[in-house]
């Protein structure tokens, strides 16, 4: 067969072989193909135990490779191997990075400018509202936001991120074709409209409980930080915040009050010598991308309305409510009210949220893999 994607895919369906051990095959025998067609004895050889010979032959005798290829094509997805140019290069350069990609929607060369938001399932009001308010701000300036697609704050940064028009990729514990949590169903449809959703799992794989806490090395592989608005102290966001320190990449973390459970982890992170996460500007500044946030008012003309042009001129990548909009421009509220419509109708300005307002950003260009 001459395509090597299908032996790529091969050997993510034999359990108990995973990234490290597969090129450690590849390197013996020379090639992704030549691993997979290898003889008993030669694999024998190589330092493969029985128990795995016996899995990755069963998997051969009874998996038919292009059919595979074929069924992940048939649901709309598409699939790419470590090897493949298209592969997230950051992702590429952590240990053990999946030997495969399963995808949803398309990954574009912009997404390397990404960031992780993280959090606990169980938010609070304050863990919400700062969670809409990084992932609006940073997706506002440019910066793609990853998450896990899980209830409370993941869901809130996947969200926050669409409303103003920014990029956003959910990173899944389990199978394409079963995405969880299930109400999250139409959230991610709607990644995939705009961004992606991606999982190292075949199709069919469950959502099972050991299959998050793998998977959270993605979420900040892919991203030049990882942010965790609230974690308490077993929270799976902490395991996410561990891989991004072993990975050499930033670690921000929301502060909470000292008595609040859903802050005891950010803040244990922060004594540990994790960044406060005080606002978007000063995430940007730290990944040394506060210049795409300045530059970003200037690729939009100023309208020649004298009340949009203060307005505009007042909105930032960070969103402000309407309240202070009015405070600072002297503006009467049904007036900016309708000044604030007509500019989102021009795709000058946006809601995120609790009548919360941005700077609209223009998309880049992107391209497709399949």
């Amino acid at each position: 067969m001459p395509n090597e994607l299908l032996y790529w895919l091969g050997f993510n369906r034999v359990t108990g072989i995973g990234p490290v051990r597969v090129q450690a095959l590849i390197e013996h025998f020379g090639s992704v193909e030549a691993a997979w067609n290898a003889p008993e004895k030669a694999l024998r050889r190589s330092g493969l135990s029985e128990t795995l010979m016996m899995r990755l032959s069963e998997t051969r005798e009874s998996l038919d490779l292009a059919g595979e290829l074929q069924r992940i094509q048939d649901h709309g997805f598409w699939a790419l191997s470590r090897n493949d140019p298209e592969y997230p290069t950051r992702l590429k350069q952590i240990d053990a990075a999946p030997i495969v990609l399963y995808g949803w929607g398309e990954l574009r060369p912009g997404d390397e400018l990404a960031a992780a938001i993280v959090g606990t399932r169980r938010a609070t009001t304050y863990g919400r509202a700062a969670a809409a308010e990084l992932a609006s701000g940073l997706a506002a300036a440019g910066v793609t936001i990853v998450s896990g697609l899980a209830r409370g704050i993941d869901g809130i940064a996947h969200k926050s991120a669409l409303e103003v028009g920014g990029r956003t990729i959910a990173v899944l514990g389990s199978g394409l074709d079963y995405l969880y949590p299930p109400e999250h169903r139409k959230l991610a449809a709607q990644i995939a409209e705009s961004g992606c959703v991606l999982s190292d799992y075949p199709l069919g794989t469950r959502p099972e409980g050991g299959n998050f806490p793998p998977r959270n090395r993605i979420i900040s592989g892919l991203s030049l930080a990882v942010i965790v608005v609230e974690a308490a102290d077993s929270s799976g966001a902490l395991i996410t915040a561990n891989f991004a320190a072993d990975q050499g990449r930033d670690v921000f973390a929301v502060p909470g009050r000292i008595h609040d459970r859903a802050s005891r982890g950010t803040n244990r992170l922060i004594a540990a010598g994790a960044f406060p996460a005080l606002s978007v500007d000063e995430v940007l500044e730290v990944l040394n991308l506060d210049s795409i946030a300045r530059r970003a008012p200037t690729q939009m003309p100023l309208p020649e309305d004298p009340t949009e042009r203060k307005v505009l001129q007042l909105l930032s990548t960070e969103p402000l409510h309407i309240d202070e909009l009015s405070a600072r421009s002297g503006i009467p509220i049904a007036e900016l009210n309708a000044c604030l419509s007509m500019l989102e109708l021009k795709g000058q300005a946006r809601q995120v949220g609790g009548l919360h307002y941005v700077l609209a950003r223009e998309t880049s260009a992107g391209y497709g893999v399949g």
